[in-house]
């Protein structure tokens, strides 16, 4: 890309290798290269196995790369090796939108979406007025005191939605947002993640469904351990 100062995220000849007990060697990502743009909305398209979610978690600070570089912004992720450091950039600056929610059982949708801003020290009602302003704006102003067991997989996935904003992050990363849901469904998820792009956030989606894949500004495939802009017409499944 010609101008580096809108890049957000870049990834240039990233590795990732796991190793099993008796070190043979399971390569995942091999030689991936990789530019978004701030305020980019970017889906990442290839089948199960290929290491999407690796990637994912590259990109979250959460998985070392085995070589290569990796630039968050100005920051060089390859050289930072205190945990410490890296927990706090990644709480900066993203959320995940997980496929399972990781909602807790026992707190209130209201209690879920507002625990991630204890790492920002904020006092208990700043974060509840955060968190009844999201869960609102996702259509569950009626359900702030409901345990994640009384709502339905969609309500679910709006209380994931809105708990991944209430830090307000500037990276949005959402693996596989509308797994597991019927496709009307899918869509208002979707609308809800797309209208998030208005409000200054880059989003990174891995997804394998073509119509969700087609809500982003780009779809970008991998074939043959090579990250490319997808250049065909995606077929429904």
């Amino acid at each position: 890309m010609k101008n580096d100062k809108e890049i957000i995220i870049k990834l240039e000849g990233v590795h990732k290798s796991y190793f099993l007990d008796n070190w043979d060697e399971i390569e995942v990502l091999k030689w991936i290269d990789l530019e978004i743009k701030k305020w980019e909305f970017v889906a990442l398209m290839w089948e199960s196995w290929w290491g999407k979610s690796t990637l994912l978690n590259i990109i979250a600070c959460l998985h070392p790369l085995s070589s290569g570089a990796y630039h968050l912004e100005w920051d060089d992720i390859w050289a930072v090796k205190e945990e410490d450091t890296l927990a706090f950039i990644r709480n900066k600056k993203m959320w995940f939108i997980f496929q399972q929610f990781n909602l807790l059982p026992r707190l209130t949708a209201l209690n879920n979406v507002a625990l991630p801003a204890l790492y920002y020290w904020t006092d208990e009602k700043t974060r509840n007025n955060k968190a009844t302003e999201l869960l609102t704006k996702v259509w569950l102003w009626d359900k702030l005191v409901n345990k994640p067991w009384e709502l339905s997989w969609w309500q679910q996935q709006r209380v994931s939605i809105a708990r991944s904003l209430v830090n307000n992050p500037e990276i949005l990363l959402a693996d596989e947002p509308t797994w597991a849901l019927d496709t009307t469904t899918s869509r208002e998820v979707m609308d809800i993640i797309a209208n998030l792009k208005n409000e200054w956030k880059t989003i990174v989606m891995v997804t394998h469904t073509p119509e969700v894949a087609r809500t982003a500004d780009r779809i970008i495939f991998l074939e043959d351990w090579k990250v490319t802009d997808c250049n065909f017409e995606l077929e429904d499944e």
